[in-house]
């Protein structure tokens, strides 16, 4: 069994999205997600410049070595849009797996540890009394996990308050947009919010927040500590991960879960904040860490430490994403919960998929693969439109963390 050929299609049914699709000698076709947000044709480049010619005649059923070959082969390894390519690769390849099996990847991958997998919505508003209505409409719907963010006075833009009431896509034009950034604003708001969702709707829901590298450390301990009395399923990238050693200053001051990792490319990234218990969940995701063959190997080595998966899952990362992603929860012992933010109808149309929600869960199908297609004809009807993430600024001027 041979690769004959594979191509990159690049479409835009409301937000860009990258796939891979690798044809076999054999007639059976795999597909991958190679999306970065805001840098798609970076990804692009690099799988029809220099992944796809060396595919051409490799046999596609050894994932392992193709994953390696790309992956160490490499002189320049990792990185982003390395890293990504990989991972489109490696979705596509475990997808022609299956399909030859006549099984879903979760059993490929060694078969079921649940039966369905726990996901969070994003709840948001420009304050804290929409936002708090919003949690209520996740309730209704079933969650039983919920992030919430809030608009903040004083705060141009403040993150996580979408334009859509189900999901929120950031990258909102050709040039990035400048936000702001006020810490002390923050902290003074955010406890609140909690304070009322909890006043509001008790203890018996899962309840996180994002804090998008916008603390330092200390700041970002203090901010755990004021959410200790609300017991946050999670706070997420509470501080900048690049100085790892942050993270032991927060651990000292709070007791509030920390999740971080859905910018992590490989193992590498990971492997300290892990070892040294740092944090509690790894967001690390299908698409950013290489694909499956690598996945699996965070969480394992997370699994020695009782770190457990909370894997990104915002609509930068296309249904295919998604649906390697439920076939990954479905099998992984360490199972945290999933990010779930709804794709638009035009997206779900482009990308039909056999995974379902229900109360509070998403199911993969039982489909041969990972379960989710493309429909080539409509994809062109989305032609890719230039989408960059936004910048913050503080009041003075001066460059933040986005």
């Amino acid at each position: 069994m041979k690769i004959v050929s594979a191509k990159v299609i690049v479409t835009s049914p409301g937000r860009n999205f990258v796939t891979l699709k690798i044809h076999t000698d054999q007639g059976v076709y795999g597909i991958g997600d190679g999306t970065l947000n805001g840098r798609e044709l970076a990804v692009v480049s690099y799988l029809e410049d220099h992944v796809i010619p060396c595919l051409i005649g490799m046999d596609p059923r050894r994932i392992e070595d193709i994953w390696q070959y790309l992956y160490r082969g490499a002189y320049w390894r990792r990185g982003p849009v390395t890293m990504r390519a990989i991972a489109a690769v490696d979705m596509a390849l475990w997808d022609i797996k299956g399909k030859m099996a006549g099984m879903p990847v979760y059993q490929l991958l060694g078969g079921r540890s649940r039966d369905g997998v726990m996901v969070y919505g994003h709840a948001n508003g420009a304050d804290i009394e929409q936002t708090v209505e919003a949690v209520g409409k996740y309730i209704d719907l079933g969650y039983k996990a919920i992030r919430a963010q809030t608009g903040v006075p004083g705060i141009k833009d403040a993150y996580g308050v979408g334009r859509g009431t189900m999901y929120y896509e950031p990258a909102d034009a050709a040039l990035p947009s400048v936000t702001g950034w006020d810490t002390r604003k923050a902290l003074n708001y955010v406890p609140k919010l909690f304070e009322k969702l909890r006043a509001t709707y008790g203890f018996d829901h899962h309840l996180l927040h994002d804090g998008h590298h916008r603390y330092t450390p200390q700041e970002a301990a203090n901010l755990g500590k004021m959410l200790e009395p609300y017991q946050l399923f999670w706070l997420e990238d509470v501080t900048p991960a690049e100085n790892q050693e942050a993270f032991k200053l927060i651990r000292q001051h709070t007791v509030t879960p920390l999740a971080v990792g859905e910018i992590f490319n490989t193992i590498w990234d990971a492997k300290d904040l892990i070892q040294n218990q740092l944090i509690d969940y790894l967001r690390a995701t299908v698409v950013g860490a290489g694909g499956l063959t690598h996945l699996r190997r965070l969480a394992d080595l997370a699994s020695l430490y009782q770190v457990r998966t909370g894997c990104h899952g915002a609509t930068d990362l296309s249904p295919v994403t998604m649906g390697c992603a439920l076939h990954f929860d479905t099998w992984v012992p360490n199972f945290g919960i999933q990010e779930y933010m709804r794709h638009s109808d035009e997206t779900d149309a482009v990308f039909p998929h056999d995974y379902h929600f229900d109360k509070g869960y998403l199911f993969c199908g039982e489909a041969p693969g990972h379960g989710v297609d493309i429909d080539e004809d409509l994809a062109a009807k989305y032609p890719y439109k230039p989408a960059y993430l936004p910048v913050a600024r503080l009041e003075d001027g001066t460059m933040w963390n986005w």
